[in-house]
């Protein structure tokens, strides 16, 4: 089963979760958990917006309110992008450090993120950029 397929009403979703219905609709107005709509608007719940409820109300017994269960969620979100992001960025490295020789330029990475590949003894058009390089005595 897809994790992320939209199967659960709200009643289901809401059982599931151990929480009232109306719990699901306010969470759903505060963006704590946005479920999937019907062509007619209803909500439609995934194994993923039940597992995050579950979360939720974890944290809720902890004592923790829903903002900061919101700034929790968001930063949580935050850090998987990041992450994501690294490993491109990894991979795009590795992958530099097998097309170039030693001692070469491996890569920019630009304010926005973007990966610019740089050729022998070029520089970078911007002050801001982060330049990575191999040293020739490594290895």
């Amino acid at each position: 089963m897809d994790v992320d397929a939209p199967v659960f009403a709200i009643a289901a979703a809401a059982e599931l979760a151990g929480m009232h219905p109306q719990t699901l609709r306010q969470y759903d107005r505060l963006g704590l958990v946005s479920p999937k709509r019907t062509a007619a608007q209803s909500r439609r719940y995934s194994m993923r917006d039940v597992a995050m409820l579950r979360q939720i109300s974890a944290m809720s017994a902890e004592g923790i309110n829903l903002a900061g269960i919101q700034r929790i969620l968001h930063l949580e979100r935050e850090n998987v992008e990041l992450q994501q992001r690294v490993r491109k960025l990894e991979a795009a490295l590795a992958d530099e450090l097998m097309n170039n020789r030693p001692g070469s330029r491996v890569f920019a990475a630009g304010a926005t993120g973007e990966v610019v590949s740089l050729r022998t003894g070029a520089r970078t058009r911007k002050p801001n950029q982060l330049v990575l390089w191999r040293d020739r005595g490594v290895l």
